[in-house]
């Protein structure tokens, strides 16, 4: 735990944008106040690549800008930091196994400074496609509407159009 505190408190970069403004505003739909208290979102997402191809794609500068059509720097190692959506994403890679895990202490610049999440990407190769599971924990109570339906949105709907 020392090391993903010593992690988190090295991460820098402070930006305004990727609040609220930057996605469809959520419906409000019944069960919203029960997603109020939820800290936590799981998702799992079938890509027609290589969990290889899906790796280089999330933690390539390059080519996460291209399928997201935002500005991205991301240093691909354990450690690296990483500025993502013209920097309304910022981070740290704290563990990262080559076409099998990413895990990143994460955040929007919105949020309070200091305050980090954790995102956990797991490529498990299914035959000739690639099953993503993302398990994103410990941002802040009321994030989850904005953030579950962001993850389909910014990474999983781009991600399928740049892999064709």
């Amino acid at each position: 735990m020392a090391g993903v505190a010593v992690a988190l408190s090295a991460v820098a970069g402070e930006s305004e944008a990727f609040g609220k403004s930057q996605q469809p505003a959520a419906k409000d739909a019944p069960g919203a106040a029960a997603n109020n208290e939820r800290t936590f979102l799981h998702q799992e997402t079938k890509f027609a690549a290589t969990p290889k191809r899906l790796y280089e794609a999330i933690t390539d500068s390059k080519q996460f800008a291209a399928f997201s059509g935002m500005p991205a720097e991301i240093d691909p190692k354990e450690g690296g930091s990483f500025s993502m959506f013209n920097g309304m994403i910022v981070g740290r890679n704290i563990e990262m196994v080559p076409d099998h895990l990413i895990v990143q202490a994460w955040r929007p610049t919105h949020w309070d400074p200091g305050i980090y999440s954790i995102v956990k990407f797991e490529l498990k190769p299914q035959g000739s496609e690639t099953l993503i599971v993302l398990d994103h924990t410990g941002f802040p109570q009321g994030e989850f509407d904005h953030l579950n339906p962001g993850w389909k949105w910014r990474y999983w709907d781009p991600l399928k159009k740049f892999l064709k």
